[in-house]
């Protein structure tokens, strides 16, 4: 496949310079396929590679208190509702919060963040089951991998408690099913829905389905099952936009989590995909979002352009993840500018970010896999458990 880069000049590359090789497993059609509707029953046969799971600067040996106990949740998919035709309207940022109204989110509580921060908030990664593949045994079992990017105010503090609902919960597929490690892994993801609801995240995400095809009968596709949560920053160094994660849950990584490729703390370089270019050969991809003019001309005539936040409020963006061996720490190098200003350095604001977090989910009900569920107001029981191991 082609690497989707400019011949004529390498700033057109993805890693500003770097030549992208050809794309490794690129298959996205729609979001009922993402689902594991009528996608290939053989699926993705690369499997995962050994992880390095990296803890730089981890904090969890001197906060984490012993987990909570758990609890027995029954793994009870719903059928899964059709899918409303996904909108390309920018997201709308209003607070949308239900029950009494309160929000663990103080806005204003940290006027120092770094510029390098293009946007911090709460990550979700999920995985669902191949067809008729109720609980994974191997990454094989798996159909595709999501991220759920919840942004925050730029300032924001966390406190105790739900965040509420603001409706602005993008979900990102990831067709290859484990998240890149290294330099060498570049995997192509999906903006498959923006501006999302806690609703829409039930009804059209968490839940299963049941259907009926012609040649095999009666189909199931199973309810997507919680991998991770935890925090995270898109950030820009220069040439480069990285998005980099600490997680919160689980408070120990698993064989589960390794095996996607996930790490105590993490980052992948970010780089958005010109819709208005020939994509690269043999990629079968969905037809490209419908960027803004104003958004579409900061691309000019290249392949490929640093993410910005805005790229995710789109459907149907293409965003490149390319693994970085080195952890976060390039991710959230200080700024000249903001050292000068005696600003917080990007590692500092992010961590500061997770200890938050941290102790806001220990507030919430259950335990780890029930917190993650009540953060989303969805009932823990109606879904599978948070998977530490296959």
């Amino acid at each position: 496949m082609a690497s989707g880069h400019d011949d004529s000049g390498k700033r057109d590359s993805p890693t500003g310079g770097k030549e992208v090789p050809e794309a490794k497993v690129m298959k996205q059609t729609s979001i009922g396929e993402s689902m594991g509707i009528d996608t290939d029953p053989e699926g993705d046969s690369d499997g995962p590679e050994e992880t390095r799971d990296q803890n730089t600067h981890n904090l969890r040996s001197r906060r984490r208190a012993s987990p909570r106990p758990a609890e027995n949740e029954e793994e009870d998919a719903k059928p899964e509702s059709k899918d409303k035709k996904a909108s390309n309207k920018k997201v709308k940022k209003e607070d949308r919060s239900h029950g009494d109204g309160k929000s663990a989110v103080n806005s204003h509580g940290e006027p120092d963040t770094p510029s390098s921060i293009l946007e911090k908030g709460i990550i979700y990664f999920f995985i669902r089951g191949r067809v008729n593949v109720e609980s994974p045994t191997s990454v094989e079992d798996i159909a595709r991998s999501f991220m759920l990017l919840r942004p925050l105010p730029h300032d924001a503090k966390l406190t105790e408690g739900k965040i509420g609902d603001a409706g602005n919960i993008r979900i990102v597929v990831l067709p290859k099913k484990v998240f890149p490690k290294s330099g060498r892994d570049r995997f192509l993801s999906f903006v498959e829905k923006t501006g999302t609801s806690f609703d829409e995240i039930k009804n059209e995400f968490l839940e299963g389905a049941n259907y009926d095809t012609k040649t095999a009968g009666k189909r199931h596709t199973p309810a997507a099952t919680p991998a991770a949560e935890g925090v995270y920053a898109i950030t820009s160094t220069g040439r480069e936009s990285h998005l980099a994660y600490i997680l919160t849950l689980p408070e120990e990584l698993g064989e589960f989590q390794k095996d996607l490729g996930l790490k105590s703390q993490g980052s992948f370089i970010i780089s958005t995909r010109n819709p208005e270019t020939s994509p690269p050969a043999g990629a079968q991809i969905p037809e490209g979002p419908e960027f803004p003019k104003e958004v579409q001309e900061e691309f000019r005539n290249l392949r490929w352009l640093p993410t910005q936040p805005k790229h995710f409020d789109y459907v149907n963006a293409q965003v490149l993840l390319i693994g970085e061996t080195s952890g976060i720490q390039k991710a959230t190098e200080p700024q000249k500018e903001d050292q000068k200003h005696h600003k917080e350095e990007p590692l500092e604001a992010l961590e500061h970010l997770e200890e938050e977090d941290l102790n806001r989910m220990k507030g919430l009900p259950g335990d780890q896999s029930s917190s993650i569920f009540a953060d989303l107001e969805a009932r823990a029981k109606d879904y599978p458990k948070l998977q530490t191991t296959f």
